[in-house]
């Protein structure tokens, strides 16, 4: 039986797992990127880089294993990872930073680097929801849009190891502004914050709706209330499910068009919504992609693996 360590490195933790031939986790660690939390001022690389090398070892530790026992680590990171070096990561102080012949100077086992999404979309591609495709694309909603590409089994990352930002990609010609500096982004309607955005504002134009009485009673709100209020039957929540939808399908049919996977799968909070999401959306979808003709077209699914298809395609990445 062989081995696998699995590193999933997050803004605010590194989880990590040990994976065995059958692609299950038999081990996991997770420590603090940021174990001292000082004032919201973030970790530089050599702390981090700590972090890493401590959750590999107390992972290994779980499992009674030593580290050089395993066949490989793979690590999946934020921000544009090419030829072992995470070149720049805008939520970590990372730059140009060595991380790959690091872990294997402390670790003397070979170590692989890729994009966090594009590790996690790997996952679902060997042991997920993608598990027998040969094209996929692995879409994430969560506080932002993330993606991964995989074409004829392999992680598609460019010329430039910057491929897959979907996220990225114009829906709304100067729409509204996104994180990246850019307007109209998929990113900026269909992430978990766009969603809440939309139902603030509906919240705010129909103040004696079912939804906004929901907000006063939960005193928040999040992706999930539009959803709540359209499942008691209030056409505000409706409506901002529907205009949800829409963005949605207008993202997914683009990279359906430029792509045509097999597959095309959605994770992240909103898609626990199952079916009252999904339903819509391939409906939706199938009104906006150029082939819907065809005999075959690409497959719209949920992601099975959740928070687990980081660690899993981290430690497969030998295989990307």
């Amino acid at each position: 039986m062989a081995y696998y360590i699995g590193v999933d490195v997050g803004g605010t933790n590194i989880a990590c797992g040990i994976v065995d031939d059958e692609m299950k986790i038999i081990a996991r660690s997770k420590v603090k990127t940021n174990p001292r939390g000082r004032d919201g001022d973030p970790p530089d690389y050599a702390e981090i880089l700590d972090e890493i090398k401590h959750a590999v070892r107390l992972v290994c530790d779980e499992a009674e294993i030593d580290p050089s026992a395993a066949h490989s680590i793979g690590i999946g990171c934020p921000g544009t990872c090419g030829n072992g070096v995470v070149e720049y990561a805008n939520n970590l102080k990372f730059k140009n930073s060595p991380l790959m012949a690091d872990m294997e100077s402390e670790f003397k086992i070979p170590v692989y680097l890729e994009n966090d999404a594009n590790a996690a979309a790997f996952g679902e591609f060997v042991a997920g929801a993608a598990k027998g495709s040969r094209n996929a694309i692995v879409i994430t909603l969560g506080t932002g849009v993330g993606a991964g590409i995989i074409i004829d089994g392999k992680i598609y990352r460019g010329s430039n190891c910057a491929a897959g930002e979907l996220g990225h990609m114009v829906i709304v010609m100067d729409g509204l502004p996104c994180t990246c500096g850019g307007h109209g982004c998929f990113e900026a309607y269909c992430s978990a914050n766009g969603l809440i955005h939309m139902t603030t504002q509906a919240s705010e134009l129909n103040p004696e709706s079912i939804m906004t009485k929901m907000i006063r009673e939960d005193g928040k709100v999040s992706a999930r209330t539009a959803y709540k209020a359209l499942k008691q039957g209030d056409p505000v929540g409706k409506a901002v499910t529907d205009q949800y939808v829409k963005y949605l399908a207008c993202g997914i049919a683009n990279a359906i068009n430029i792509f045509q996977p097999d597959i095309l799968c959605i994770g992240g909070g909103v898609c626990n919504e199952g079916d009252t999401l999904l339903l819509p959306l391939k409906a939706a979808v199938a009104e906006r992609i150029y082939t819907k003709n065809s005999a075959k077209n690409t497959d719209i699914v949920i992601c099975n693996l959740g928070n687990d298809a980081g660690i899993i395609g981290a430690s497969m990445l030998f295989k990307s």
